[in-house]
């Protein structure tokens, strides 16, 4: 029996999903100066905030996965007081904005806010089985992909998947001190590309088996899982290769199949190359030829929830019919020779398989594959 997702929702710099995906097709960038922390101290002085909400106000990451967990719930028509349904949350860096404002004026923190059980039980009455997982960039693909096995298995007739990340202090200092020079936007995939920046995003999705009698938005295909350790923050091309292939492997579906890709693309020396070599490997290397696109130049790289929010962005493609440019892409990079990225204007195309990917500091990569239901 097939796995559905029912419901989507998101929060980026440029809005909810609709709007979001609109700014996308225009080609939109949502960066501004940066209003968290000292940015002459964190040598970084953009980033991609939402709304008008004070930035340091501590606990912003559950409060905007509240909002996507209802109503992505709510556009599924679920209740999750009578259905047996699990919440599964990926982050990166959980509450750390609220950590490191606890330690430096020395008061205590509540340990428990570090997951996210008191945000999503409040938010959905009933669902009591919360688990967060915290695996870097690629969390939102990892707690897919563990939801998917608990609707096969018969364990939950719903999942809720979230996916949740705001700025910290700490990890702006880190991208602030690794950048060759100021970067004042994303631009995935360009030969000028200078550097990553921070979006704050979160993502909800809720994910049923075959027999759900509501809409299903597209149906979960499979997720392709790696780890493979073998830097920091370094990509290793094999891994991610072994990522793409699990994907096929647990899907029964062929490479050759994939009519788009919505990549990672984090805009950085070592990623973007990273991506393409694998894209050419496994996918154009059985014979495909799919279109690839990437959000990050229009809403930063939104860490722990960067994969779920570009799995909306997929099911918009899927249910559109147009696939929105790469923002801040004027001039590929030589790596990405062979691979159709979508420039300047949105393209029409009515995709059938759609490939979602996501990787994460440590070599912890997942790839996800969707079809229209």
């Amino acid at each position: 029996m097939p796995t559905l997702i029912a419901g989507s929702a998101v929060r980026t710099c440029l809005g909810g999903g609709a709007e979001t995906f609109a700014a996308l097709l225009r080609g939109e960038c949502g960066a501004g100066p940066l209003r968290h922390g000292e940015p002459d101290k964190l040598n970084v002085f953009a980033g991609y905030h939402i709304g008008a909400d004070d930035p340091n106000r501590p606990f912003r990451a559950g409060r905007l996965l509240a909002e996507c967990l209802g109503e992505a719930v709510r556009q599924a028509g679920l209740d999750t007081g009578r259905q047996r349904v699990t919440a599964l949350v990926g982050t990166g860096l959980r509450e750390l904005s609220a950590v490191e404002d606890w330690a430096l004026t020395g008061s205590s923190f509540p340990l428990r806010r570090l997951h996210f059980a008191d945000v999503v039980r409040e938010a959905l009455p009933g669902v009591t089985d919360v688990i967060t997982i915290s695996n870097a960039c690629s969390a939102g693909g990892h707690v897919l992909a563990l939801a998917q096995d608990l609707v096969e298995l018969g364990e939950a007739d719903a999942v809720v998947v979230g996916a949740t990340d705001t700025m910290t202090q700490s990890m702006l200092a880190m991208i602030g001190r690794v950048a060759p020079a100021r970067t004042a936007r994303v631009r995935p995939f360009d030969r000028d590309r200078d550097g990553v920046l921070l979006g704050e995003g979160a993502a909800a999705l809720v994910v049923v088996a075959g027999s759900w009698p509501g809409r299903a938005l597209a149906r979960l295909a499979g997720t392709g899982l790696s780890c493979d350790a073998r830097h920091e923050t370094a990509p290793d091309v094999e891994g991610i290769c072994r990522s793409m292939r699990d994907a096929f492997d647990r899907s029964g579906r062929d490479p050759s199949a994939v009519d788009l890709v919505v990549a990672h693309g984090t805009g950085t020396d070592l990623n973007d190359p990273a991506e393409c070599e694998a894209l050419r490997e496994v996918v154009v290397g059985a014979g495909g030829a799919p279109l690839v696109t990437a959000v990050k130049g229009s809403v930063g790289h939104t860490s722990g929830s960067a994969s779920l929010v570009n799995v909306d962005v997929a099911l918009r493609c899927l249910a559109g019919g147009v696939v929105p440019p790469v923002a801040g892409q004027r001039d590929v990079l030589d790596e990405g020779a062979g691979l159709r990225f979508v420039l300047g204007e949105p393209v029409r195309l009515r995709p059938e398989l759609v490939q979602v990917n996501a990787f994460g500091f440590g070599g912890v990569n997942a790839v996800t594959l969707l079809e229209a239901a």
